[in-house]
């Protein structure tokens, strides 16, 4: 990714731009308590490639703190946990443009094909937006932005936004057409390095317009406040 991240050498023969490195990183590692539960997310990303062409792995979900029953007997309880598998091509100085494969496996199982940009724009913001086709023919979106602001040499507060779209209702995620949810956070972090870095911080998620009204006659939360902890970690 075109991005300001550390990033390490695979090999150091031929011209740079053609040098292969990879990049590691958990932009959340976390916990968030809530009514006397423990929810736990992750959102991560690794690549390996040259400045030019890479193969990006993506990978977040959600646990909400409880937990089901299994043939193999309590398990945890996923709102949401999906992979990624990206081809990503350098499209200008600071954007790349991916197209790939995401198989989500919680809260219903669905392949999707994915097409998105991700990068620095202008103002040093970190964009990734994407847009999915599944096999049913669904199509949806989403775009996550988030920027540094650096207090100190080592205190860095994140503040980021994330939003989902939907093109058409799909009852068995009782999501509606249109902005179906959102969450506004902020997360500060001590760089004990550049590679471990502990943080806590406070989550606004919020369910909006078609998924808000179906929330509310499903009888679910439509707006939920974390505060939380957790890690970033960069390899």
């Amino acid at each position: 990714m075109p991005s300001f991240s550390a990033f390490q050498p695979v090999s150091t023969g031929g011209f740079p731009d053609q040098q292969i490195y990879y990049n590691v990183r958990f932009d959340k590692l976390e916990v968030k308590p809530q009514s006397g539960r423990y929810g736990y997310e992750w959102d991560a990303e690794a690549w390996v490639g040259t400045d030019y062409d890479k193969i990006f792995v993506k990978t977040e979900g959600f646990n909400n703190g409880g937990a089901g029953r299994s043939a193999f007997g309590r398990t945890p309880r996923w709102e949401s946990a999906e992979f990624q598998v990206l081809y990503s091509r350098l499209i200008s100085y600071f954007f790349d443009f991916q197209v790939g494969v995401r198989q989500t496996v919680e809260p219903i199982a669905r392949t999707y094909a994915v097409f998105g940009v991700e990068g620095l724009a202008p103002g040093l913001f970190e964009l990734d937006t994407q847009a999915f086709i599944s096999q049913k023919g669904e199509v949806s979106g989403r775009l996550n932005a988030f920027y540094d602001v650096l207090l100190t040499n080592r205190l860095v507060l994140q503040p980021r936004f994330d939003i989902n779209v939907s093109a058409q209702r799909v009852p068995e995620l009782s999501t509606g057409r249109g902005f179906t949810d959102f969450e506004l956070s902020a997360r500060l972090r001590y760089e004990f390095t550049r590679e471990f870095a502990p943080y806590v911080g406070v989550s606004w998620e919020r369910k909006v317009g078609e998924t808000a009204a179906i929330a509310k006659r499903e009888g679910e939360v439509r707006s939920k406040v974390y505060l939380l902890g957790g890690l970033r970690l960069l390899f």
